[in-house]
């Protein structure tokens, strides 16, 4: 929800988003919980928001969401938004 970053569902963060810059360097990125063992964050106010929780896409649909079955459909969107082509470095060129 507004003001906060990343993609929420309800009160409960799905999607950490992160940019960091410093030393002339600007890194970003981000965490999408798939089957994240979510009661490590019990331990924790997670992004130092009182009240907030956290979940996971395993989680919100009911059945376990492995990262390799979200990991094409998320590049494929990733190149559709951003207008841009990925490319491996497992790639030959």
């Amino acid at each position: 929800p507004p003001p906060f970053t990343g993609v929420w569902m309800g009160d409960s963060k799905l999607c950490a988003i992160g940019v960091h810059c410093g030393n002339h360097i600007t890194s970003h990125g981000l965490a999408l919980n798939c089957c994240t063992d979510l009661t490590w964050f019990d331990h924790i106010v997670p992004c130092g928001l009182e009240g907030k929780g956290v979940t996971s896409l395993s989680h919100e649909l009911g059945q376990h969401v492995a990262v390799s079955h979200v990991l094409e459909p998320f590049l494929d969107s990733f190149q559709e938004v951003f207008e841009c082509t990925l490319v491996s470095s497992d790639d030959p060129g």
